[in-house]
């Protein structure tokens, strides 16, 4: 299903119905998205809650010929990215410094079969382990497809400090992904 042009018409109505069947469609939608960027479900449910009244304020800036996915998706992920901002106080400050080389190597890519060999959702569950913010700039850089000069501008930190937190996650991610796959191997044995 669709969100037609009459759908958001009524929703800018305050219809009721139309409100209720776009929360419906974005929820389906959109809380996988709020699931990544939150280490629970209370928290990503306050989260989608929050970003679906942006979403319901913004409405008359879309057009006819407008992509509400892709647009509601951006809404979306930006209203997460101010929450971290204003909760930004509570998160831990990071200290150490990698070399630049080092930083490189892991914020370019790589390929392995981690997904078909575990699964999304177990690959997931290791991502929500990371700490918040390192967790927050893999989710930009890696699944969102951010650069590191837009984490840096969204996340109010530096370019090398945005590499960092995708070092790290990737280093951790790695180490848990090694973990996993011995524990496997001797379940197999």
């Amino acid at each position: 299903m669709d969100i037609t042009h009459e759908v958001i018409k009524a929703c800018m109505r305050d219809d009721r119905k139309a409100i209720n069947l776009l929360y419906e469609y974005g929820f389906k939608m959109l809380m996988p998205i709020c699931f990544r960027y939150n280490k629970n479900e209370e928290d990503a449910r306050a989260s989608f809650n929050a970003g679906f009244i942006k979403i319901l304020n913004s409405l008359e800036k879309i057009d006819k010929e407008f992509n509400f996915d892709a647009w509601a998706k951006r809404i979306m992920v930006n209203s997460l990215i101010d929450e971290y901002r204003k909760n930004k106080k509570y998160n831990t400050q990071v200290t150490k410094s990698d070399s630049e080389a080092e930083l490189d190597f892991y914020a370019t890519g790589s390929n392995n079969d981690a997904e078909s060999n575990l699964g999304v959702e177990n690959i997931m569950v290791l991502i929500k382990e990371l700490p918040t913010t390192t967790g927050q700039v893999f989710n930009l850089y890696v699944i969102d497809g951010y650069s590191h000069k837009e984490i840096a501008e969204l996340l109010q930190m530096s370019e090398g400090t945005s590499k960092w937190h995708l070092s790290t996650a990737r280093k951790m991610l790695r180490y848990k992904l090694e973990l996993l796959e011995n524990n496997n191997q001797r379940m197999v044995i």
